[in-house]
């Protein structure tokens, strides 16, 4: 397909993500070109235009990030279709890809981000968001989608030192720095750096997180060049899980101001150092080389006290809780060649890459003993606050309880070593018509010690799988593309933070994945671009007979969708990026409908250029009620929110954003964990901005 590279990069556009402007202050978009390439993002690895990539993929650019003060991962799915977002128990990223939910399919310029943690994007080039099953790219995972972070990386090209400062309604603050300084031709330092405290509208929220992430970039020879990273992530917040639902199976809204937790002792704390290398090599004209190098160490800790059960008609409340340590070391090595060549009239972008991946994870939980109770649970009165803090309270019967961190939960020790070889080729067998094929082979031996001194168990498990990809392009004209795919992935029973194989969990195969897929993406010269696919999911999953446990039964549960995503520039001053999805699927036997699945998500936004210096933006996210659990006995009601901005060019070198989120200050509630566990949106809120350059 690369025989037409040359023709298509003047045409071809980010369709996803520009808005234009009259000013020439969204230079930034221009970082990431026309291509997906390998020395912007591992995302997909060979030189492809995003009309040709047979899959369903969302982009978010610096300047989006920044035009729309998204400060989270959250804020993003709120705009991209396909995908919601699911609480994470308070601590963590959570996103629901197509059905699948995942707190591991995360991505850092293509390395392997798996820890259970909240994500800043100070630091970021560019959001993408890949949907369907991903395993020749990306291994085990991916099942549903894959999200991945570009970061930003020193440039040779210019020096330049520039800023961001925020303020919101809630009296949260953020500062951002970002500085290039070319030392030499070929030598290049960039730092990014940020600050933010937190604070929302919930009782007790508080928490702060800090950033910093130098880069370097040196040209080694004309063929060669590396790219040196360092992050080092603090973040500590309260961790808020919610409010229950009631006894019609929907949120309590009654209770949206009443935090179910200890004020002292519902909290997360992370630290993080992150090591990055990346050199390329153009070994020739078509040959070139991809080599990358990822260390990360992590150190979290959590704890918190939830809602676990809730007495409607007598205003009480269950508490239960946890505390919970992990301490991780990820080591992945990656390369890949891409070569592109022509046999006969037949042009080949031919990729083969190999990854290993070592990880280290301890971890434990203790669940607390209450006084009174002797148990891990203890009932309380409903009441704003409730009677429970620094680990102490008075219970629903009038007694005054204690709580203690005594009870081991689970304590182990893994290792991890996972090897992998993957090979595809797109290939062009004419003008119009392209093939991609590849498979990827993983080899995953995970070692799981319980250090419980009750159980003092070792389990060891080695999956081997093969996930096959397939492809067909057909472009009857430059600017279209219809595109059929089908692909493979598979989830390890050890599952996304592989914290035991107890049970039977060492004898099971594999969850696997089978993703089919059909879509168009069409670029107008006016300025339109859509893109539409319609998908189908099944997964296949093993389990141990009730009846016979020498005997597997399976289930199977499947998953379907429409996706839709419009980029049009009516005028020269008005741009919409609209999003429809709908998701229909049934959880395995029972015909019931998987939790955390919106029937139709919808998302538009509107960029109006006033004049040169004046600019608005008002979008609205739109969210269909979905189950909360997979009983379907609780409820998560729609919602729709409408957003809103300004911005103003106040100089060359300064610009103001006003943002302000839920312009109608609807009461909603965005996701949830568990049945009483539902997380309460944010009312009306503003931030002010001020971003420049110094």
């Amino acid at each position: 397909m690369n025989l037409r590279m040359t023709t298509i990069a003047a045409m071809v556009t980010l369709s996803f993500t520009q808005h234009a402007s009259a000013n020439d202050e969204i230079e930034t978009i221009e970082v990431t070109g026309n291509y997906l390439s390998s020395n912007q993002s591992n995302s997909i690895k060979t030189p492809t235009p995003i009309l040709d990539v047979p899959q369903s993929l969302s982009i978010f650019t610096a300047e989006d990030i920044l035009q729309r003060n998204i400060v989270s991962v959250g804020q993003l799915i709120d705009y991209t279709p396909g995908v919601n977002t699911s609480q994470g128990e308070g601590h963590r990223d959570a996103v629901v890809f197509r059905g699948v939910r995942s707190t591991a399919d995360f991505y850092l310029d293509g390395a392997r981000d798996d820890v259970q943690y909240y994500r800043a994007l100070y630091n970021i080039e560019q959001v993408e968001i890949l949907r369907g099953p991903n395993a020749l790219l990306f291994g085990r995972g991916g099942t549903g989608g894959v999200l991945n972070r570009v970061t930003k990386k020193a440039t040779t090209s210019s020096d330049f030192a520039a800023y961001t400062a925020s303020l919101n309604s809630f009296g949260g603050y953020r500062g951002a720095i970002d500085s290039n300084s070319s030392l030499s031709e070929d030598v290049a330092f960039r730092v990014n750096a940020m600050y933010e405290q937190l604070d929302n509208h919930r009782d007790f929220y508080e928490g702060e997180r800090f950033g910093i992430n130098p880069t370097v970039h040196a040209v080694l020879s004309e063929n060669t060049s590396i790219d040196l990273s360092y992050e080092y992530v603090d973040h500590q917040r309260f961790i808020d899980r919610g409010i229950p639902t009631g006894t019609n199976g929907k949120p309590d809204e009654s209770l949206e101001n009443i935090v179910f937790g200890d004020k002292d002792n519902n909290y997360q704390e992370t630290q993080a150092h992150i090591f990055r290398t990346a050199l390329q090599h153009q070994f020739s004209d078509t040959l070139k080389g991809n080599f990358s190098a990822f260390y990360g160490n992590y150190d979290k800790v959590y704890s918190n006290f939830y809602a676990s059960a809730y007495d409607q008609d007598n205003a009480l409340v269950t508490l239960d809780g946890y505390i919970d340590t992990t301490v991780r070391d990820n080591v992945i090595l990656t390369g890949n060649l891409v070569n592109e060549f022509v046999t006969g009239n037949i042009g080949h972008t031919l990729m083969f890459g190999a990854e290993w991946i070592h990880t280290s994870s301890d971890q434990n939980r203790l669940n607390p003993v209450f006084s009174t109770s002797i148990d891990d649970t203890e009932q309380f009165n409903v009441q704003r606050p409730i009677d429970f803090s620094g680990l102490t309270g008075v219970n629903a019967n009038g007694e005054v309880t204690t709580a203690a961190f005594t009870d081991l939960n689970d304590d182990t020790r893994v290792t991890l070593d996972v090897q992998s070889a993957y090979i595809q080729d797109e290939i062009a067998l004419s003008e119009n018509f392209d093939l991609v094929i590849g498979a990827r082979f993983d080899s995953f031996d995970i070692d799981v010690f319980n250090a419980d001194p009750d159980v003092l168990e070792r389990r060891t498990k080695k999956d081997s799988e093969v996930s096959p990809r397939f492809g067909a392009i057909y472009k009857p004209q430059e600017n279209i593309s219809f595109y059929a795919s089908y692909s493979e992935s598979f989830l390890p029973r050890s599952g996304e933070q592989f914290a035991n194989i107890n049970g039977d969990n060492n004898q099971l195969d594999p969850d696997t994945y089978k993703n089919s897929e059909i879509g168009v993406k069409w670029d107008l010269e006016s300025g339109m671009s859509l893109t539409a696919a319609i998908f189908e999911n099944e997964q296949t999953s093993l389990s141990v007979s009730d009846t016979d446990a020498e005997r597997f039964d399976v289930t199977e549960s499947e998953i379907s969708g429409v996706e839709l995503q419009l980029t049009t520039q009516l005028t020269e001053s008005w741009a919409i990026n609209a999003n429809y999805s709908y998701l229909d699927g049934t959880n395995g036997s029972t015909d019931l409908t998987p939790r955390e699945l919106p029937a139709h998500t919808v998302s538009v936004w509107n960029n109006i250029q006033i004049n040169e210096v004046l600019g608005v933006a008002i979008g609205a996210t739109y969210q269909d009620e979905s189950y909360i659990n997979n009983g379907n006995t609780a409820v998560l009601p729609s919602y729709t929110r409408v957003d809103a901005a300004v911005y103003y060019q106040v100089s060359e070198d300064m610009r103001v954003l006003l943002n302000i989120e839920n312009l109608g200050d609807t009461q909603y509630f965005p996701n949830a964990h568990a049945t009483h566990q539902v997380t309460v949106g944010a009312p009306l809120n503003a931030t002010l901005t001020l971003s420049g350059k110094f």
